[in-house]
């Protein structure tokens, strides 16, 4: 088993978390070291399920927080090990999310007494299906475990709180057509030529800009695949486009799905896939206090990631972690080094 030293330097800590192996699917030898580490220390109770660790100290806080962070990457890509080139940690996870892993691992290790109670959580199956997300099945199995007034997931913001994030939705719009010979097409309905119908409309919406909760948010609804066809000699009978909707968390799922049924009136539309957006929560006590202590005007979370879990819990949320997340998954990915011991100050400080 690789041994973590959880005490020692957080840069170095971050190159060995990202050379063992850890694709999703693959997360057991990391696992089992994060959990071999973590039991070392007589303040953290230590708990298990599948390839997720939690620990947490118990002091009787008014206050509890959770902080947690995915264990596992994408495929590597020729990058790893990790390289250190002056100022900076090249290779695979080291913006997604191994930094802010390590500094979380260290944080629980050295902060024997903590201004609130905390809660470190790694879990695996981040980077696939949403059915397998680790996180996902400990607020399945273990919603007690997950328990606090606030949270901070280690996603890459490039050292700016990144408040809540949006909702996602899929659907497919189906279009149909009359089947016929392409040298009589007028027996014939062309259902490719039907969908442009839906393709204007998407060319002319205008994505909303709310501002929830003092951030602004930007939408977005675009068609991400098209389906049709039978042979090079039919008028194709069916069409199919494929929408995604990234909608901003003053809106529910159903909200979103109501307003996709509005826009598209007059279509065939079914959903796909959901997931609903979480809002900043940055009116909370401790989250007003991490803002302040980071010193950057936060942000909108454009995307979605695992706060929305936390939302599902009634948990407020925010995205904060060293790496700019626009190098996530790149085969370049990179991150500066002095992002990883500024993340590890400024939680080090908020949480003494």
């Amino acid at each position: 088993m690789a041994h973590l030293d959880l005490t020692g330097d957080v840069v170095a800590l971050t190159r060995v978390l990202c050379d063992i192996p850890s694709v999703s699917g693959d997360e057991k030898q990391l696992a089992d070291a994060v959990e071999a580490a973590l039991r070392g220390f007589a303040h953290l109770e230590v708990l298990r399920d599948g390839d997720a660790v939690v620990a947490r100290t118990s002091l009787g806080r008014p206050t509890r927080v959770v902080l947690a962070g995915h264990l596992d990457t994408v495929p590597i890509a020729d990058n790893l090990p990790v390289v250190e080139d002056g100022e900076t940690l090249r290779g695979r996870g080291t913006v997604d999310m191994k930094a802010g892993v390590a500094v979380m691992l260290q944080l629980a290790a050295v902060l024997t007494a903590p201004r609130y109670d905390v809660t470190y959580v790694f879990y695996d199956h981040e980077e696939v299906a949403a059915a397998l997300n680790g996180l996902g099945r400990l607020v399945r199995n273990h919603p007690e475990w997950l328990a606090g007034d606030f949270a901070i997931l280690g996603e890459p913001s490039d050292g700016t709180v990144e408040g809540g994030c949006q909702g996602t939705m899929r659907v497919k719009i189906t279009v149909p057509g009359v089947a016929a010979h392409a040298a009589r097409s007028w027996r014939g309905s062309n259902a490719i030529h039907s969908a442009g119908g839906v393709l204007d409309i998407l060319r002319a919406y205008e994505p909303r800009q709310p501002i929830v909760d003092g951030l602004q948010y930007h939408e977005g609804l675009n068609a991400v695949k098209i389906e049709g066809g039978i042979a090079g000699n039919v008028i194709p009978d069916l069409c199919t486009i494929f929408v995604n909707y990234r909608f901003a968390p003053d809106r529910d799922t159903d909200a979103a799905e109501a307003h996709l049924r509005e826009v598209f009136a007059g279509f065939e539309l079914e959903v796909t896939d959901r997931a609903p957006g979480a809002r900043p929560g940055l009116d909370r006590p401790a989250a007003k206090e991490f803002v302040e202590l980071v010193g950057r005007a936060p942000q909108a979370k454009l995307g979605w990631t695992d706060v929305s879990r936390f939302a599902s819990l009634g948990i407020p949320a925010v995205n904060y972690g060293p790496g700019d997340p626009l190098l996530a998954h790149t085969d370049e990915e990179f991150v500066p080094i002095p992002e990883i011991r500024t993340a590890l100050r400024n939680l080090t400080t908020w949480l003494s």
